[in-house]
């Protein structure tokens, strides 16, 4: 592929800057600052990567204004944020297109499924009874749809994926390797000395534009819906429990865990491995840093971290204190120890 110095400053909005540009004004491919060869074209967004800058081959780079220009056998782009100019590229000219045409022989369909126009099975794949496929769907080898599972429009379900039974999947979803959607909550009750099942009868709804990555679990609820809401996404390896509520466009690292009917508010940002308690509320615009334990609903928008969880400057100032704890124990012994000098040399005073 041959892109043109001009198409890519129109598509990104960028200033051209550079007396020598790349040969014929043609870029043929992408990559990493340490790693571009000439003719490619790479990205500087964050300080730690400008020492590779003296080296890289690259012919053209993206950057944001205020860096300095010091090569002149490099074609810069000016643009805000270089890390958005460079994913855009990729999104228009270099995103993968995941082939899979037409419904493989090996597949199953039941005869009371319905499988929209242009969708596309892959080998071994289970549709099953009273399931609703939309249009331009395509679902991977080995996935399985139980009875009365609805999956919308352009969305892509990859290898291995298990939907249960009654679950619905809206447009434009994305569900990587091994997630596991609507397997049974986590619900028991004691009764005699022995644990006895709740029988788990809800569903999961995912709407549009929601991606899940691989090896996911998405609880049915015990009654009702555990519902992810439209534009978020979720890393790999997150415990979503039953009657989990996660509002819009929030975003979840992996190793995250949500226990039993917490409900998360809308554009929330979650680091990874943050424990989330059950039957607790998170409002909308909240972050919480990595390795957090969210025990108690969080109110008021911000940034927390910890455990019990803190907003960050408080969390971050204790943590100082943390660290200096020996510093403090030794200095308390030595005030102690003047203190015991100065008692026993006014007991002597009194004395005399």
């Amino acid at each position: 592929m041959k892109l043109s110095i001009a198409d890519i400053a129109s598509l990104t909005n960028a200033k051209i800057i550079g007396d020598d540009p790349p040969k014929a004004g043609f870029i043929t491919g992408i990559a990493k600052i340490e790693e571009a060869k000439e003719g490619e074209l790479t990205f500087l967004y964050l300080p730690r990567y400008e020492k590779y800058f003296p080296s890289t081959k690259a012919s053209a780079i993206f950057v944001k204004p205020a860096f300095k220009k010091t090569r002149k056998d490099i074609t810069y782009f000016e643009v805000p944020d270089p890390n958005k100019s460079f994913f855009k590229i990729i999104s228009a000219y270099f995103a993968p297109k995941f082939p899979l045409d037409g419904i493989d022989a090996t597949s199953f369909v039941h005869p009371s499924a319905t499988v929209g126009e242009n969708t596309s099975l892959g080998k071994n794949v289970v549709i099953s009874a009273g399931c609703k496929i939309g249009k331009n769907v395509k679902i991977f080898h080995n996935t399985v749809l139980l009875e009365n599972v609805e999956v919308g429009n352009d969305s892509m379900l990859f290898q291995n994926v298990s939907v249960r039974e009654e679950c619905k999947i809206g447009k434009r979803v994305i569900i990587h390797c091994g997630t596991v959607i609507g397997s049974d909550g986590f619900g028991y009750t004691m009764e005699n000395g022995a644990y006895v099942k709740i029988p788990q009868i809800g569903n999961v709804i995912l709407e549009d534009d929601v991606e899940l990555g691989s090896n996911v679990s998405v609880d049915r609820a015990a009654i009702g819906s555990t519902i992810i809401k439209r534009g978020t996404k979720i890393d790999n390896l997150v415990q979503i429990a039953h009657n989990v509520v996660i509002g819009e466009h929030t975003a979840v690292s992996g190793q995250t865990g949500f226990s039993g009917s917490a409900k998360v508010g809308d554009y929330c940002v979650f680091g990874g491995q943050i424990g989330v308690a059950g039957h607790i509320e998170i409002t909308d615009n909240v972050m919480i840093a990595a390795q957090s334990g969210v025990s108690k609903s969080v109110t008021k928008p911000g940034t927390y971290f910890g455990a019990p969880l803190k907003e960050i400057k408080e969390a971050f100032r204790q943590e100082a204190h943390i660290r200096n704890l020996e510093d403090y124990a030794k200095r308390i012994k030595e005030l102690e120890n003047k203190v015991a000098e100065l008692s026993e040399q006014i007991k002597n005073s009194l004395e005399q």
